[in-house]
């Protein structure tokens, strides 16, 4: 018995690593899509997404078996209720960044705003996946790493510039673009959000530190 709860306990980190991944991917392919008004990567980001809520539905199902049939105690509970919840973050960023590649695909083919606000959205987009991928790096090895909390701070302010020059009427966006706009910069800020919750996840699986005691740099 305890054989094949740590063989579904591998299994289940196994596809948090997955999860991961493709989380990281989407970022990065939505980023492209709106840098090149790229149809093809916009509807690899609703692919990537639609895999990833598969998936979370795959892990929902494993650790309700696991709390449900092994009654995992300590440690190992530890493990399996934060690996559901990784698992539902990482499913938010793939939803965050879907929803932004609907912007791509309804623009098409011309880009999703001029020039200067999309290589804003690039920069926040490319932050994004910066950190996604280093969240990923630490639910691979189940070690918390914390940073030194320059990209939450990066991201506010590049969502304060992205306001402001869609406030500034030289740049041609019309107020229901702007706020449209102001919606899909949102989005990459939501997914760094996401993506320090799963730092103070991983934070609590590797030392038992609660996810919301005490302050953690984004």
């Amino acid at each position: 018995m305890r054989t094949q709860f740590t063989l579904e306990l591998v299994a289940l980190s196994n596809d948090l690593t997955l999860m991961s991944r493709l989380a990281h991917d989407s970022t990065q392919r939505v980023t492209e899509a709106l840098a090149g008004a790229d149809l093809t990567a916009a509807y690899e980001v609703f692919a990537l997404d639609e895999q990833l809520q598969e998936m979370f539905a795959a892990c929902e199902n494993r650790t309700m078996a696991l709390l449900a049939l092994q009654a995992p105690v300590a440690r190992d509970l530890r493990h399996v209720v934060t690996a559901i919840q990784i698992a539902g973050e990482l499913s938010r960023i793939g939803r965050r960044t879907e929803t932004a590649g609907q912007y791509v695909y309804r623009a098409h083919p011309r880009a999703v705003a001029p020039e200067p606000v999309v290589d804003q959205l690039v920069a926040m987009g490319t932050l994004t996946a910066e950190c996604v991928a280093r969240v990923g790096a630490s639910v691979a090895t189940g070690r918390f790493v914390a940073d030194d909390g320059t990209a939450a701070a990066t991201m506010e302010q590049r969502c304060r510039e992205l306001r402001t020059m869609l406030a500034d009427t030289e740049t041609g966006v019309d107020a229901g673009a702007a706020i449209d706009l102001a919606l899909l910069g949102s989005q990459f800020q939501r997914c760094v959000d996401h993506a320090a919750r799963i730092a103070r996840l991983i934070r609590f699986l590797d030392t038992g530190i609660p996810p919301e005691t005490g302050t953690l740099p984004d």
